[in-house]
């Protein structure tokens, strides 16, 4: 089990800034080596895959720190599942792009920016902090409903079916083999993928409720 923040009633600490117990390796049993805990932050430090929390989650409120490299990309993940015809993280789990958007190709276009789901929703410009600065993130999901927000920004919000939802997947890098769309399926768990560069995670704490009302 996750364990709860006695400072703030309701949240579970995913990451303490100590220990990664809460993670293991996609389809693996155990945290990979290239991932480790750093001046307080997780860290991949070598080649070590996507991992992902060992609890599974429906409704829920993630809230957790990042920051990148120059040229950094890296993304979190959610609703990921592991299926026997799942070969890969992104073929469940919808991203919450993480990046350097001044350094890194994907941050000319809106739809693979920092904040954006990738590939399907715009994040807005101006919202990410500069390589090597922490940056605040949220991911709020609740039913079909999912929000990102960046520095204390909504930056998107879109729900998780329906035409739009079905239209965009299809016509994406996300469209699975018969015309299946793949990813969002609940219940699922939290991802971090391996980056193209060290790229520090830290403050990572999950929050499950069955009656939130989602802010406007």
């Amino acid at each position: 089990m996750a364990t709860t923040d006695s400072t703030e009633p309701g949240w579970y600490v995913l990451f303490d800034g100590h220990t990664a117990d809460q993670w293991r390796a996609y389809r693996g049993d155990s945290l990979p080596a290239g991932w480790q805990v750093v001046d307080g932050a997780l860290t991949r430090v070598a080649a070590g895959g996507d991992i992902v929390t060992r609890e599974e989650f429906q409704d829920f409120e993630l809230a957790l720190e990042w920051k990148v490299e120059p040229g950094g990309n890296s993304g979190i993940m959610y609703r990921v599942a592991e299926a026997p015809e799942l070969e890969t993280t992104w073929q469940s789990g919808p991203e919450y792009q993480v990046l350097d958007d001044a350094g890194h190709p994907d941050g000319r276009r809106p739809e693979t920016s920092a904040g954006a789901c990738y590939g399907l929703y715009s994040a807005p410009r101006g919202v990410v902090r500069p390589a090597g600065e922490w940056n605040e993130a949220r991911i709020v999901v609740q039913g079909s409903h999912v929000e990102h927000w960046l520095n204390g920004r909504r930056v998107v919000s879109y729900e998780l079916e329906g035409p739009d939802w079905e239209a965009r997947v299809r016509g994406s890098k996300y469209r699975c083999p018969g015309g299946r769309v793949a990813p969002g399926a609940p219940p699922g768990r939290p991802d971090s993928r391996s980056p193209s560069a060290p790229n520090p995670f830290r403050a990572y704490r999950l929050a499950q409720s069955d009656s939130w009302v989602i802010r406007p």
